[in-house]
């Protein structure tokens, strides 16, 4: 058929060309672009004023040590319900392990928020209770070991879902094997199960590190009044005090939030490396322990780890919204819905924070959609190398810290554009256009997860009938991948919509998001008006949640993270 490939290729001559030009753009042309510009202030000898700045290298420590120390919290965690969840008979694992990965998708200021609001001298809901510490006393919270704590909180539920995808392919037979030869469930965990699960473990490890290296949304609220700067603060308050050198300092602090975050990946790289972890044999979750009277203990005891990590801060979030300033103790005569009604009713920042967030969220969404759909077709329909490279190069905006990608689409639009001399800086289009880069893997992944599991026989049958590439697609292959479709813009549009990290930098008047509002209103002191916020986007994040769920026997396996 003229104007495809070859004949029996149904892929038309412009498509793969097309989705190369669109990762160019998205993906190598804005790291291109800070690499130009870390050269430059190299080459100014400006890299010698960024490494000779104390401050730096106070923030590379702060960095380092948090990012550390929230990656052990998170080990714990997480590999304690993956291993409860995945391998025993745990009762009500589905709604355990829906709350668990819940607090991954709340953005990381509104977990700040909450755990102040639940914690300290000053918290609505501990005074209510007549638990608060003594007036006086320090925030605990605003500390080295507090950033770390709330990083573990975020980010367990990464590691939870890393090893969980390792301990769903254990030899089903090799455990029942050693249960046979008299082996103890003790014996079974530690020379079978543990070492197998090793990889899920480091990769969870890997994952939890570099999200904690570029979390900025935490140590903003934590750190900042604390005077603990990491590396995305110090790059934000470098932006809030622009100066004429800012851009080349802020691309070699990026380059250094790189460099760590690539040290964790080696790690885990050298960590795996020379060991052969391929498993023969049948595998599946089904090679479960009976947990037996031990069920009176893990089953409360996760029940209650829930409680703390998300329904004690959530009371307090909602204490902190009724009352009419913080500190002030939640009680019948104090409590008042006003922060609600000026929040929904009275805030132009607000409202205007809400319609911007749904609009970039929507557009990310829907847009990354129909990209993704075309890229899925033409990158499952590829076997060979060039493919997978664009696929490599897909997943390097969602990997790196969402600071050094914002960073990275400062210096690509701060000038005007060549021709159009057109300015997207300031505007709601830079943030769009970020948010298309970081989130494209994620749009990605449902909708190649659908295209494997088609049988391309269909399509091949209307290609040989006649039918175009485009009639193909409308009336055979988007029916059919339309509920890995609308996972797509559930996932994506959950994950804009709360983003704070690359709208923190890219952000004007006018141009707020919901997550730049939240930080705003509590750095401004109208922490009431933050938390009522928070509250809404709690809610709003639940719902996403529990449409995802309801669409989940409709989708590829794998496609909803917290389900089997």
């Amino acid at each position: 058929m003229q104007g495809y490939v070859r004949p029996g290729n149904s892929q038309p001559v412009w498509l793969f060309p097309f989705i190369v030009s669109v990762v160019l753009f998205l993906s190598v042309l804005p790291l291109a672009r800070l690499a130009v510009v870390g050269i430059s202030a190299f080459a100014n000898g400006g890299v010698m004023v960024v490494l000779s700045d104390p401050m730096v290298w106070s923030a590379v420590y702060y960095t380092i040590v948090t990012a550390v120390l929230g990656t052990v919290i998170s080990l714990v965690i997480g590999c304690a319900f993956a291993y409860l969840l995945t391998l025993t008979d745990i009762p009500a694992k589905g709604p355990l392990s829906f709350f668990f990965v819940l607090p991954m998708m709340i953005p990381p200021q509104v977990t700040a928020l909450a755990w102040v609001q639940m914690s300290g001298p000053s918290s609505p809901l501990l005074k209510a209770l007549y638990i608060a510490p003594p007036m006086g006393s320090p925030q605990p919270l605003y500390s080295v070991g507090g950033i770390a704590l709330l990083y573990g909180v975020q980010h367990a539920p990464l590691v939870y879902l890393a090893l969980r995808a390792g301990l769903m392919t254990l030899p089903r037979d090799g455990v029942e094997a050693a249960r046979l030869s008299g082996a103890s469930s003790l014996r079974v965990f530690r020379d079978i199960i543990l070492p197998l699960s090793l990889p899920g473990v480091i990769a969870g490890a890997a994952i939890s590190f570099v999200s904690c290296t570029g979390n900025f949304g935490i140590p903003a609220i934590l750190g900042i009044p604390a005077s603990i700067f990491t590396l995305p603060t110090l790059i934000f308050s470098k932006f809030t005090a622009f100066t004429g050198r800012t851009f080349g300092d802020v691309a070699l602090l990026s380059a250094i939030i790189a460099l760590i975050s690539v040290g964790g990946l080696a790690i885990q790289d050298r960590a795996l490396r020379g060991r052969d972890y391929r498993v023969i044999g049948l595998s599946g979750a089904t090679a479960a322990f009976e947990l037996g009277g031990w069920k009176l203990v893990f089953s409360p005891l996760l029940w209650i780890t829930l409680f703390f990590m998300l329904a004690a801060p959530f009371f307090a979030l909602v204490a902190g919204a009724l009352v009419p300033a913080y500190g002030v103790p939640l009680t019948l005569k104090t409590m008042t819905f006003h922060a609600f009604e000026e929040i929904l009713f009275r805030q132009a920042v607000t409202r205007t924070a809400f319609i911007n967030s749904l609009s970039l969220a929507s557009g990310a969404a829907v847009g990354l959609l129909f990209v993704t759909v075309l890229a899925a077709y033409a990158l499952t329909r590829r076997k060979d190398t060039l493919s997978r490279i664009v696929s490599s190069l897909v997943e390097i905006p969602y990997s790196l810290p969402g600071i050094v990608m914002a960073v990275c689409f400062i210096v690509v639009f701060a000038a005007p554009i060549p021709v159009l001399n057109v300015t997207l800086y300031g505007t709601v289009w830079i943030i769009l256009i970020a948010y298309f880069s970081s989130f494209f893997a994620v749009s990605l992944k449902p909708v190649v997860s659908a295209f494997h599991q088609l049988d391309p026989a269909l399509e091949e049958a209307a290609r040989l009938s006649g039918a175009g590439f485009f009639r193909r697609l409308k009336d055979i292959i988007v029916p059919l991948i339309a509920p890995a479709a609308g996972a797509s813009v559930i996932l994506v549009f959950l994950i804009a919509c709360n983003e704070l990290t690359i709208s923190a930098l890219l952000w004007s008047a006018g141009t707020q998001t919901l997550g730049v509002a939240i930080y705003n209103l509590d750095d401004s002191g109208s922490s009431d008006l933050a938390s009522a916020l928070s509250v809404l986007v709690v809610f709003m994040v639940v719902a996403m949640m529990l449409l995802l769920e309801l669409l989940a026997k409709h989708l590829p396996k794998g496609v909803v993270p917290w389900r089997s």
